[in-house]
């Protein structure tokens, strides 16, 4: 018999038989960095809610600015019409690196990679450069789940199915590191020789590089030199190749900085923002651009250099109310350097919960980002160790949602610490019913 809970709605990134046997989590309401349930209980949000919810749940002060903005009006098209609310945010936006000065707006994190593509691409067509055209990105990277992002990500399990609508995609293999304290984080001399090697063979017919700068999400939270970064900038400046920052995930203070490509001391050529940018309130995201990429397209309508890409809530008044709202909230309480101050004692309480349980490698993390990977004993090898720890940590109070067998933590950036040690016996629980 199907759960009756599930008999219409079929839930994202899931195999719907699971629910069978675990059914879907009842929510009734959400505040700060917990879950509440049907049944009273309540859960930890250890993942923001797929990465987005960096201030938490019901934040008054977005609520309030979103309430406001609905007395107003809450969606006008934004083709040819203007506010001052999209103004004032884009100015903020312009605002956060000194060369991208100019902001697109889209619906959400994959729209934003998408327009980003598009506009590199279109660019070297304006410029006469319609041979520049193939794209690279990252070993391991993921960019979303629209045909052409998937085509840049290197997650088979997400794209092998549709590989024949897609593009052939090289991607770059990138030295991991655990911390910024790792060597390779700020030197990856070694390893560049091998890299550059395999850039330059392809330059001539490259349009852009697309990356998540420092942490690779989907792909297992994992972590990368710095160093490699700020040589791929340099190597992308000399080529003519557009630098293609998606930081969907990484960007508004998740690493400990507005954006993940200041670890590196970089500006890339396009940057895309989600998630965290309203703070998980609204689909919504910005690709911010400079000038010169800007007026390639500034020409009479006739010379068809426009841009035209369109999504219908492009611009979004709610959504830009609420990005508002959060970038004040940020600002004002300093919430990107208390990640990064705070990242000492967020790192040691995921390490305390590792050597309680003594099952994990490859311990990591980097600003309000943690994750080690599961090491499987016999009996557990072939089974989805990772999905069984959700199970329990569903059970004695956290929401967990591993990616295959790495366990992370991704709470809002706010958590507080009586949470974040609730958090750290929450998954000793769950990891030792597993493993006992």
């Amino acid at each position: 018999m199907r759960n009756p809970k599930i008999k219409n709605l079929w839930h994202p990134c899931s195999q719907m038989k699971d629910y069978e046997e675990f059914p879907p989590i009842e929510i009734v309401k959400a505040e700060k960095e917990y879950l509440f349930l049907e049944d009273g209980k309540k859960l930890i949000d250890a993942i923001s809610s797929w990465w987005c919810k960096s201030l938490g749940h019901a934040h008054p002060e977005i609520k309030k600015a979103v309430s406001d903005q609905m007395e107003a009006f809450e969606h006008v098209i934004l083709a040819n019409t203007s506010n001052s609310l999209i103004r004032k945010l884009s100015k903020k936006l312009a605002s956060f690196s000194p060369g991208l000065d100019k902001v697109f707006y889209g619906g959400d994190g994959s729209t934003a990679v998408e327009i980003a593509v598009k506009m590199a691409l279109h660019a070297n067509v304006i410029k006469g450069c319609p041979d520049k055209n193939q794209f690279m990105a990252l070993k391991n990277g993921y960019h979303g789940e629209t045909i052409l992002t998937l085509a840049l990500s290197d997650l088979g399990l997400y794209k092998d199915p549709y590989r024949g609508l897609m593009q052939e995609i090289q991607y770059i293999r990138v030295p991991y590191v655990n911390t910024t304290d790792d060597p390779l984080w700020s030197n990856c001399g070694k390893m560049w020789s091998k890299i550059e090697q395999s850039l330059d063979a392809v330059a001539d017919k490259l349009c852009g590089i697309v990356f998540e700068p420092v942490v690779q999400g989907a792909g297992g939270m994992l972590i990368y030199s710095a160093d490699f970064l700020k040589r791929l900038s340099q190597w992308c400046s000399k080529k003519n190749v557009y630098l293609i920052a998606d930081e969907i995930m990484t960007g508004m203070g998740r690493t400990g900085k507005a954006l993940a490509c200041e670890h590196a001391g970089i500006e890339p050529d396009i940057a895309c923002l989600s998630k965290g940018l309203t703070s998980g309130w609204f689909p919504f995201s910005a690709v911010l651009t400079s000038s010169d990429m800007y007026e390639l397209f500034y020409d009479d309508y006739e010379t068809h250099k426009a841009f035209m890409h369109s999504n219908t809530y492009t611009g979004n008044a709610l959504s830009a109310a609420a990005a508002l709202a959060s970038i004040k909230i940020y600002e004002r309480d300093g919430v990107f350097k208390n990640v990064e101050e705070n990242f000492p004692k967020f790192f040691n309480t995921f390490k305390d919960m590792t050597s309680q349980t003594d099952v994990f490698t490859n311990i990591r993390g980097i600003g309000a980002v943690v994750a080690a990977d599961l090491i499987l004993p016999e009996k557990l090898k072939g089974k989805r160790a990772g999905y069984m720890v959700y199970h329990e940590a569903v059970k004695a109070g956290a929401l967990l949602r591993p990616l295959g067998n790495t366990v992370y933590w991704m709470p809002p950036l706010n958590i507080s610490d009586e949470a974040l040690e609730n958090l750290k016996e929450i998954t000793v629980i769950a990891v030792k019913k597993v493993f006992q």
